[in-house]
């Protein structure tokens, strides 16, 4: 009989497990825009930083996302237990936060050259003077991080609860904090890879083997053009994702897509509902940002 009834126990929390694995992989796909950008992101967050103090940052700002998700987590589910109706607004304004950021990433030279201009050569200029004080600079480049990784991670446990809203509350727990640690290990270890992986090509090209010299200048030449591929295709994922979350939010949109797609067979009529979601996407980030820009270069104004 006890034997029976741990294996009753066994199934029961194999189930659950699985049931979990299953929601995470669904929550993951669907935070994919957030996480590549919030992957190339931090790994640009570090940059102007003494080589010896790279991966001290990095577990600084590892340390503060965990804080910040420890923070979201539980205000996720007071929201799904007791204002349920909020989720899909939330969902929706995190849809239109990641095409807002996706478009303005897209126009961020235009609208910000002076400020970029200003912030580089004031790092320029601190790593240039021996006498600046470093520790401050890392400090700000910690908390700018921190911040930045609240927003990122607010988006990624709003769209995270946008697929669990069925389930119960202990399952919804067990799913955000799962997609909470996963990702920021994920997340972090591959920064941390990121950040040093010129250095790893440094020591390999300084080898004797002309075999090992020529593998450590490829990942010399290879590390630049990842940061540039992992903001595209974060950015690329923003539009698609934020976009389908809009499309999914506004049914007359969503059937009018379905409804054209219909038309189509094959690979193109799986393809359309995608492309139209980015589509969709980078029309409401750029409203958004035609919006939103003036209004808080005003506030800036206003404030300085």
């Amino acid at each position: 009989m006890a034997g029976s009834s741990l294996l009753v126990l066994i199934d029961d929390i194999a189930t659950v497990l699985d049931d979990v694995a299953l929601m995470t992989k669904t929550a993951t796909k669907k935070t994919a825009g957030v996480l590549g950008d919030d992957l190339a992101l931090n790994a640009q967050q570090v940059t102007g930083v003494k080589p010896a103090r790279e991966l001290p940052v990095v577990w600084a700002v590892a340390k503060g996302s965990m804080i910040n998700k420890a923070i979201l987590v539980p205000a996720a589910l007071a929201i799904s237990f007791f204002v349920p109706w909020l989720v899909t607004p939330l969902l929706m304004l995190g849809g239109a936060f990641l095409c807002f950021e996706g478009f303005e990433k897209l126009v961020h030279k235009f609208l910000h050259k002076d400020e970029d201009d200003k912030h580089k050569a004031e790092l320029h200029e601190a790593l240039k003077n021996p006498d600046a004080d470093m520790k401050s600079v890392e400090k700000d480049k910690i908390k700018g991080a921190i911040r930045t990784d609240f927003i990122l991670s607010a988006e990624i446990i709003a769209i995270t609860l946008g697929t669990v809203t069925t389930q119960t509350i202990g399952m919804q727990f067990l799913v955000l904090s799962v997609v909470a640690i996963m990702i920021t290990v994920g997340v972090y270890g591959l920064v941390a890879g990121i950040v040093k992986l010129d250095d790893a090509g440094l020591y390999l090209s300084r080898k004797s083997s002309v075999m090992v010299q020529r593998v450590g200048n490829g990942i010399l030449w290879l590390a630049p053009y990842m940061m540039k591929t992992l903001s595209i295709l974060g950015t690329i994922a923003m539009f698609l994702v934020g976009g389908g979350i809009l499309t999914h939010g506004l049914p007359p949109v969503y059937d009018a897509i379905h409804h054209f797609a219909e038309a189509f067979s094959g690979v193109t009529g799986v393809l359309i509902p995608t492309l139209a979601d980015g589509l969709f996407g980078v029309l409401a980030g750029a409203l958004l940002v035609a919006i939103i820009t003036p209004l808080l270069k005003m506030w800036e104004a206003r404030s300085a």
